[in-house]
């Protein structure tokens, strides 16, 4: 692969709904470019960039592939990104490293979920882009029909520079409405466009959309619009100039038109790409620096793969300078002196090799120190931090368990090494319940990380549902003795105390208080009745969960000279803690989580009637433009399945997030079912053990 400088490059993310055809038209342009000798297919499993195990074997991509494209002279990075709702967050995370993003819309489905959603990352990041009508060769497709739902979606800022010659079975070309030139292909695929006269029946068509197309190019240029109502049309580098500018102010959003499967337009696709899109070096500046040759190298590690022969192989986009191989540079978290030995860009899995990559271009390097995703790395003397992008956290939790004691000793690191490349993951034990939990996206998501430690590290692992970390504590208050009383041959045992226990506010854990006088304890023995209160509180009285939120305040007892000992204190304390329970009121607590649902306003009476199903108390509502956020205080043994619950019920349009609040009494029916399972696991255990 050639050296470029950033004037000549672009970097653009293929972005869109699940199955719209995004990995196809990768394939369609790289075949059309002569990167590759053949057309691959996403349902033969030979693409490109979709060549993870998984993503072969489901046909979806899981997870961002890179392919760098020389087109007329220049160089084109395409980041093919997921569609799927569950690995999103991996597409909006690798945005950040595009200057423009392609919006492939499916021509039978329209305007889905995900496109929405893609749309607001690129809102976010401030990027131009553009909408592809994709699969306009299959039954039921419509150019028109779809365009509609973009307008109707995102306004009529979207502007079609291209019509589809022919429809469904009989696509074969495009109509270029800057040039008014037409382009049809071969049924072979090549990808190559042979120049004709357009079709006498769309002239008309053809000639009122190039009117409108004129128009929108020239409104936001005072030396256009003058030009344009001068002479009633555009020369064409006129036409050219104004879709730049438009696109670079998000005032315009032209509309393309293709099909992958069949190879039809891509080319002009390109030729769109490297005339319309700007280069990375057009951004101006971020964070004070600016995109050129000129400044000193700062790179941005954007995503992280980790390869179980070639290590980690992190991928980056130079933010200023020129990088050369064998370059020296500082992780601006860590302080560490990192070495990018070989460095080189991606196609695909491959990394091939350059000795040197400009400003605004994407490049990998293997074998990194302590770098990682979201971290910057700037030549000493020069420090720079670019900001990682914030993701939202995981929404689904599974407790997971090594099937043998030498996948317990692997699953960990094997863990952090796949949470290395895939920011959506969490892992970690949960101190109320000490099962190891591992936390993403959705069931299918976390599946998938299952079967790549399977696959990759030989670790076996399995999922389950998590405990509710419930927890008991009481609403009465008792006044008890507890007495230890045990003779044997030699010294004996005896310890005696009396205790008050009061229930304390939610949250405050628990309290102990001394308040013997006269010695009736020797005071070294206090340490033990406070300790023997504590373990045998760990084990609870109703359901074997660990008691909270209460106090003990030892004031009075007994104590022989000879027999008495600190274990004799510490069992005459659990005898006391076991007789004040029973006589205290004791409950059952369970854990409440603030939850923040966001769905498309029409969906809002469904998610509040399923959130009153559930026990929650709706805390408040939100609008915000056309989605509205419903905030809510839901128990947690409710939430297990909600967001399969909540994809079904809004069609996939819903997203939410909860976190922990505090804990809160368990109504009577539900803690009796608690109660009488707790008690038939014990039982269980007991017959185990005989």
């Amino acid at each position: 692969m050639k050296v470029y400088e950033g004037k000549d490059i672009r970097n653009v993310g293929l972005v869109g709904h699940l199955h719209c055809g995004k990995t196809s038209l990768t394939a369609g342009m790289l075949f059309a470019s002569g990167s590759t000798n053949r057309l691959t297919r996403v349902d033969e499993g030979n693409t490109i960039t979709d060549y993870d195990e998984e993503e072969t074997a489901r046909k979806i991509t899981i997870s961002t592939g890179l392919a760098a494209i020389e087109w007329q002279k220049q160089k084109i990075n395409l980041l093919d990104t997921p569609g799927f709702n569950i690995f999103i967050n991996e597409t909006k995370a690798s945005l950040v490293a595009a200057d423009a993003a392609l919006i492939v819309v499916d021509g039978v489905a329209g305007v889905e979920v995900q496109t929405e959603k893609v749309w607001s990352f690129a809102e976010e990041f401030g990027i131009p882009r553009a909408f592809l009508i994709n699969k306009l060769d299959r039954e039921r497709s419509s150019f028109e029909r779809t365009l509609e739902r973009i307008h109707a979606t995102f306004g009529r800022s979207a502007v079609p520079i291209q019509l589809p010659i022919g429809s469904e079975r009989d696509f074969k070309g495009v109509i270029d409405l800057v040039t008014m030139k037409a382009y049809t292909y071969s049924p072979d695929g090549n990808g190559k466009g042979v120049e004709c006269e357009i079709p006498s029946d769309m002239n008309e068509a053809a000639q009122a959309a190039h009117e409108v197309l004129v128009e929108a190019a020239a409104e936001g240029d005072d030396e256009l619009l003058e030009e344009f109502f001068a002479e009633g049309t555009l020369p064409i580098d006129h036409i050219t100039r104004g879709i730049q500018e438009g696109i670079r102010e998000k005032r315009l959003v032209p509309v393309l038109c293709a099909s992958g499967l069949h190879n039809i337009g891509t080319d002009r696709i390109l030729d769109f790409i490297l005339e319309i899109f700007p280069s990375p070096l057009e951004k101006g500046e971020v964070k004070g620096r600016k995109i050129t040759d000129l400044e000193h190298p700062a790179v941005f590690i954007y995503k992280t793969m980790a390869d179980p022969f070639a290590g980690r192989v992190s991928y980056f986009k130079v933010m200023s300078g020129v990088l050369k191989t064998d370059a020296h540079l500082i992780n601006a978290a860590t302080g560490a002196d990192e070495r990018l030995a070989h460095i080189g860009v991606m196609f695909g899995k491959t990394i091939q090799p350059v000795t040197e990559l400009h400003a605004g271009d994407l490049g990998a390097v293997a074998k990194l120190k302590e770098s990682v995703t979201g971290q910057t790395l700037y030549e000493k003397s020069h420090a720079i931090t670019y900001e990682p992008v914030v993701l939202p956290e995981p929404s689904i939790a599974f407790a997971i368990q090594a099937k043998t004691r030498q996948d317990e000793d692997r699953v960990g690191a094997a863990i952090y090494k796949i949470m290395e490349e895939d920011l959506s993951l969490r892992f970690g034990r949960d101190q109320r319940t000490q099962e190891f939990l591992l936390s993403g996206c959705g069931q299918q998501h976390v599946e998938i990380i299952v079967s790549r430690l399977k696959k990759r590290y030989q670790v076996d692992v399995a999922l389950h549902s998590p405990k509710i970390p419930y927890r008991e504590t009481i609403r009465g208050s008792a006044d008890v003795q507890g007495r230890h009383k045990k003779q044997t041959g030699g010294h004996g045992q005896f310890g005696d105390c009396w205790i008050k226990m009061t229930p304390l506010e939610r949250g405050k854990g628990f309290e102990f208080a001394n308040e013997t006088f006269g010695g009736s304890i020797p005071r070294n023995f206090i340490p033990a009745i406070e300790k023997g209160i504590i373990e045998a509180s760990q084990n609870g009285y109703l359901a074997g969960c660990p008691m909270v939120d209460f106090k003990v305040v030892v004031y009075d007892g007994s104590y022989h000279d000879v027999d008495s000992s600190e274990m004799s204190f510490k069992m005459a304390a659990r005898k006391a803690y076991r007789a004040a329970i029973a006589a205290a009121k004791p409950v059952l607590l369970e854990p409440i989580m603030k939850v923040e649902v966001q769905a498309p306003v029409e969906y809002a009476g469904d998610v509040m009637g399923d959130m009153n199903g559930r026990r929650g108390r709706v805390a408040g509502m939100d609008t915000k433009g056309v989605t509205q956020v419903v905030k809510a205080m839901v128990p947690m043994a409710e939430m297990l399945t909600y967001q399969n619950d909540l994809t079904s019920m809004t069609q996939g349009r819903a997203t939410f997030s909860m976190e922990f609040d505090h804990y809160d009494y368990v109504p009577g029916l539900q803690a009796e079912k608690i109660i009488a399972a707790a008690k038939a696991a014990r039982a269980g255990e007991v017959e185990e053990e005989e």
